[in-house]
């Protein structure tokens, strides 16, 4: 059941669900994965109000999509591996090189390093820059001996921002979506009906908890370095904590819509878990025992909502602890 929609905003009732089934969902998140509870009938059922329509409805423009992708012509390097730099102040950095031994690359900013897998083949991968404006360094690693890393390649650039919403606002290996992709035009035909942000992202909300079942089987036996699809998570209607999080994160940046998928735990149990938190400049958004303030970054559990998450575990946030960003 959903709720009312309340002066075209966002659709968010969760319903209450016990203790029990919140801890097998969340243990089902398995290499580091988090779920969900069951029902309370207590909640009192709203009747969704239909789309708005006639004269007076106006449909949510999204601006001008944003890309990110590899330059080659643009890539500084050395042969063996080459950094792309060009699009920096757009939140992004691209990197390729090959190589007959694993690869990775570091992305630097004072004390925060991030780790990400580099193919090993030449393909080209693109890393956001969620660390904001500052001195980054740009480190391509070859695998030596077991877990040891040496590095083949390496540069110092200084980032300039065109606003900190960038690195959120575009595709990347962790979120990977293009124009042609199918999140995109489903994320699109949602958007058309609705009036404005917190419309396009209650319509997204409610449509990956309808379609997306968890995949247990999936949670017990996702590999390290595993990537989401969105794609493939909307075709099989199913997915893992990282598929929730990066269909979300995919769906709504295509409508312009600032998104982080955040990498973290969750207690009590200090589970590894992914979820989302979305910006907008929309006020007035309310929902039962959840709140979308204006100009502030909101946190959304889909895979929690979806399998009927108890909303008063998510609540104000405190027991989600965020480690990364992508």
């Amino acid at each position: 059941m959903r709720q009312k929609k309340l002066k075209g905003t966002g659709r968010f009732i969760i319903l209450l669900l016990c203790m029990l089934l919140t801890l097998l969902f969340m243990a089902g998140c398995g290499d580091e994965q988090a779920a969900p509870q069951s029902q309370d009938s207590s909640q009192e059922s709203i009747q969704e109000e239909e789309t708005p329509a006639g004269e007076d409805f106006v449909p949510y423009e999204a601006p001008k999509f944003k890309t990110s992708s590899y330059h080659k012509d643009k890539a500084e390097g050395n042969g063996q591996a080459s950094v792309d730099c060009s699009a920096l102040s757009k939140g992004y950095v691209a990197a390729s090189a090959k190589s007959d031994k694993r690869l990775k690359f570091q992305v630097v900013k004072g004390d925060t390093t991030y780790n990400y897998d580099l193919s090993s083949d030449g393909t080209p991968s693109v890393y956001p820059l969620q660390s904001g404006n500052g001195s980054y360094t740009f480190r391509v690693m070859e695998n030596v001996a077991d877990t040891k890393y040496a590095c083949i390649y390496s540069v110092e650039k200084s980032v300039d921002l065109k606003d900190e919403f960038q690195p959120f606002l575009r595709p990347s290996d962790y979120v990977n979506y293009n124009k042609e992709s199918q999140c995109v035009a489903k994320a699109a035909e949602l958007a058309s009906k609705e009036q404005d942000a917190l419309g396009v992202i209650s319509a997204i909300f409610d449509y990956i908890c309808d379609t997306v079942k968890y995949d247990h089987k999936k949670a017990e036996t996702v590999q390290s370095g595993y990537l989401p699809d969105p794609d493939e998570t909307m075709t099989t209607g199913k997915g893992i904590c990282i598929d929730y999080a990066a269909l979300g994160a995919a769906m709504m940046r295509s409508q312009g819509i600032p998104v982080k998928m955040v990498f973290g735990y969750v207690s009590p149990d200090d589970l590894y878990h992914a979820w989302n938190m979305f910006y907008t400049e929309e006020t007035g958004w309310v929902t039962v025992k959840f709140e979308a303030k204006g100009k502030e970054w909101t946190r959304m559990d889909i895979t929690f909502s979806a399998n009927g998450a108890d909303m008063k575990f998510i609540g104000n946030g405190e027991n989600y602890a965020d480690v990364y960003y992508y």
